[in-house]
């Protein structure tokens, strides 16, 4: 090859250029060879034109006389300096194309001398090659032409050849399977007999052949009848079984009657095993021992203000009527039956279904008709064996350790998944995951008796501690200091410790119960525990419903009113209404976010709003202050009407001191005042006068003897007295006795005064005084102004109630001659 002179040595090295350089002489080349981005040449028409410098018929004379015809000396210098730069630039870069490629110019240079040597040496080669294959074909014509006289004499005796081998199996064929059949080789007796059955069928009307029919037919009659006895006998392995029971359907065996066979074989060994689990549930003892376990395996604390507050109480509770837990019942359970179940599925289905769709068994429908006696089968031992699981489940009863059964339940609907991939469309699976349901719904139904025992039993301590004498804290009593300082002494104890408890145990309770839907349990991902469970079953039918009982079953202390009030101890009241109070205030709030969020609830289903449950709770807290308040007054009252019923208000004697039973009514609601203030703020008051404490009460305010005695009192003495009653009654605020109170302590005690000063007022009314009688209910009423003015929200209404007492007094009076002013002061300050 010739290159040209500014070829570089072969030994040099080119300088290594930019990319940028690289790339526009790449394009440069493709431009000089008339190339576009895709490598090929551009569909252009040919330009014509003799001076396009660029056409193929560029003509340089033209181009030069056109140049100086149109052109000045100044632009043909331009268009010179303008070439040569052109030319240059050329050179440079087809001078850079060859160093860059001059490797690859030598490489390819070399490679087409090789490749000349190669095909000269190839042709040598294919020249040989045809020569050879001449000399065979001609050969090969030769011998043809040699055998062709004996060729159809050789096919007739390989013919009569074949047929005498055909005859001779025929003939040997009884002897053949009786050696067989001695050798236990039943396949090859089976496989021998059947490529020889239909021959001996077309030819039976001969005698010859009739004999050999006949034998084979005895012999084969005898090797079923062993088949039989060896798939009846079942000891074999499952390899031997299966080449049974295919023999067997080869020799045209009744397909359902070896399905019967084989599933009546596998049910007795399953219901060995379902009668081994169904020994270890037995009845239960007692009804007493469950309900025990229900009630006292919930919590590990113990509500406030009972004896063994602090004493660790068992966590959980064996089951009363089984010896094993539920996790080892339903680990054999799956180990035994389960699994023997998923053996004889998979036997069932390789020996009946899976190689009845192979060959001449293929049309006799067999796998339909054995698929369906599976089902029947497997339904009909799967409900047995979910029945005895839905026995065993009832008998946990203890709610302490919730764990066990979960894990329990995961492992049952884990190894149930096994049957459902091994028999798909079987019911089985999804019946299992309606017992995980059902024990779920019960799980949480149990919790909820057992929140509600909890929270009674709570109850009963708190009545307890109610009752029982407080301690001393010094260390002088019995019980001694330790016991003084545990057992909570006082109400907003009480209720803290009774508030927090109930708390403890409901979040105790959610704790378990989400173990139902931990991330790890094969069942949580069902629909039903995503959706329903948390919502209608852990917010709706747990916490709702224990929310809504405690608010039902504080309102039933409302209904159990006496004489007395009831058996329930006011302070008991008091402290439900506040408990209430609070639950409508915050705590229901709480609880229901700690469950929404525990259990990412999404309320699909209607749910029970948060404003219900506060309404409810605050109505029940309501009904129980105001139930409070009444019993509360009615215990006043009590003592006051004792107080005016048994005494003899006309002969009785001038009146030296306050009566006894109004020094304890001063001291009994001063106690209520400060227990209420125990738990409830102090609410809002008038502003009281300067002088409350020293009013005077006008004994003629209402008395018929009112023009006699005070006769500037009234603008006409003659004027009837009854009418200037109701004329001031008219213009009084009217009082409603029973009316609800407001959640303070004001309030509280407002009601209570009311109802005490009322059945004082119309005890009064009821009896009649003579002189000195009157000057005592002065004394008295003067006494109770002087202590309950400061209890309630306006001292107006203590006022006008002890106004209308005594003037009642003086009404009902024979001889009204009131006692002086200075005179019942003396007494009340002196008692």
């Amino acid at each position: 090859h010739s290159w040209p002179p500014f070829i570089m040595d072969e030994g040099s090295v080119p300088v290594a250029e930019d990319p940028g350089r690289r790339r526009r002489v790449h394009g440069m080349l493709k431009l000089y060879y008339g190339l576009n981005e895709e490598g090929k040449a551009p569909e252009q028409p040919e330009s014509l034109d003799p001076c396009d410098i660029n056409g193929p018929h560029f003509d340089p004379e033209l181009y030069l006389n056109k140049l100086r015809r149109e052109c000045s000396l100044t632009e043909l210098m331009d268009q010179e300096t303008c070439m040569v730069r052109q030319i240059r630039s050329l050179d440079s870069d087809m001078q850079t194309l060859v160093y860059e490629n001059y490797n690859k110019f030598i490489s390819a240079t070399d490679t087409i001398r090789k490749m000349k040597n190669d095909f000269k040496k190839m042709e040598d080669e294919m020249d040989c090659l045809s020569a050879n294959m001449a000399a065979i074909t001609e050969f090969s014509a030769r011998i043809s032409g040699t055998l062709q006289d004996q060729h159809a004499q050789i096919t007739k005796l390989s013919g009569v050849h074949t047929l005498l081998r055909k005859l001779q199996f025929l003939f040997e064929l009884p002897a053949r399977l009786n050696k067989c059949l001695e050798l236990q080789a039943y396949a090859q007796a089976v496989n021998t007999h059947r490529r020889a059955r239909c021959v001996l069928q077309q030819y039976s009307h001969l005698p010859s052949f009739k004999g050999i029919q006949d034998d084979c037919h005895a012999i084969m009659d005898k090797l079923a009848q062993e088949l039989r006895q060896k798939f009846r006998d079942g000891g074999s392995s499952a390899k031997d079984l299966s080449e049974c029971v295919e023999l067997l359907l080869q020799l045209d065996e009744p397909a359902e009657e070896l399905c019967d066979k084989f599933l009546s074989h596998a049910r007795s060994r399953l219901e060995s095993d379902l009668q081994g689990l169904e020994a270890e549930i037995r009845p239960y003892p007692s009804t007493s021992a469950t309900k025990d376990a229900s009630v006292h395996g919930l919590s590990s604390t113990t509500a406030p203000g009972s004896p063994a507050d602090g004493s660790p109480k068992n966590s959980s509770l064996p089951s009363p009527a089984s010896n094993t837990d539920i996790l080892e019942f339903i680990d054999r359970g799956c180990n035994e039956f389960v699994s023997s179940l998923c053996l004889v599925i998979t036997s069932y289905q390789e020996l009946f279904i899976n190689h009845a769709q192979k060959g001449e068994l293929a049309s006799k429908n067999i796998p339909q008709m054995a698929n369906g006696k599976l089902h029947v089968f497997v339904d009909d031992l799967a409900a047995r064996y979910f029945m005895l699981v839905e026995r065993r489940i009832q008998e946990e009863k203890g709610v302490g350790d919730n764990s066990l059964l979960v894990r329990a339940l995961d492992r049952f609907h884990r190894r149930l998944q096994a049957v459902a991939k091994l028999l798909p469309g079987s019911a089985v699976p999804n019946k299992g995951t309606e017992i995980v349901i059902r024990a779920a719904t019960e799980r949480v139904k149990q919790y909820l008796s057992a929140l509600q025992s909890f929270y009674m039993d709570s109850l009963t301590d708190v009545r307890q501690a109610l009752a029982t004498p407080r301690l001393s804290v010094a260390g002088t009593s019995v019980a001694g200091p330790a016991s003084g300082r545990d057992a909570p002494t006082s109400l907003p104890e009480l209720l803290s410790s009774l508030s927090a408890s109930i708390l403890n145990q409901i979040k105790s309770v959610l704790a378990s119960v989400h173990l139902f839907t931990a991330k790890d349990i094969t069942f949580s991902n069902k629909p039903y525990f995503k959706g329903e469970f948390c919502s209608q079953g852990v917010r709706e039918s747990l916490v709702v419903s224990f929310i809504k009982f405690v608010c039902q079953s504080s309102r039933q202390f409302c209904e159990t009113a006496g004489d007395k009030g009831g058996s329930t101890p006011p302070a008991l009241l008091l402290l439900l209404s506040r408990l209430c109070l609070d639950y409508e205030t915050s705590t229901i709030s709480y609880i229901l976010t700690l469950t929404d969020e525990q259990f990412l609830v999404q309320h699909h289903s209607p749910v029970t709003p948060v404003t219900t449950l506060c309404a409810e709770a605050r109505e029940a807290a309501q009904k129980l202050l105001n139930h409070y308040v009444k019993v509360q007054g009615l215990i006043i009252s009590q003592m006051l009407r004792k107080s005016v019923e048994t005494r003899d208000w006309v002969n009785t004697i001038e009146p030296r001191n306050v009566r006894a039973v109004m020094k304890r009514v001063v001291e009994d609601t001063t106690s209520i005042d400060v227990q209420v203030g125990l738990l409830y703020e102090e609410g809002v008051r008038k502003a009281h006068s300067s002088d409350s404490s020293k009013r005077t009460f006008s004994v003629y305010s209402s008395s018929r003897q009112q023009a006699r005695y005070a006769a500037s009192y009234t603008p006409s003495a003659p004027m009837d007295t009854n009418l200037l009653s109701n004329i001031h009654k008219l213009f009084s605020e009217r009082i409603d006795i029973f009316s609800s109170v407001e959640f303070n302590k004001v309030s509280v005690m407002t009601g209570i005064i009311k109802i005490s000063l009322k059945t004082f007022l119309e005890c009064v009314r009821l009896r009649t005084f003579g002189r000195y009688g009157l000057q005592q209910i002065q004394v008295d009423c003067h006494y109770l102004q002087m202590y309950l003015w400061r209890f309630v929200s306006d001292e107006n209404l203590v006022h006008f109630l002890l106004d209308e007492i005594v003037g009642s007094a003086a009404h009902r009076c024979l001889d009204p001659a009131p006692m002086e002013q200075s005179v019942i002061e003396v007494i009340c300050e002196r008692g």
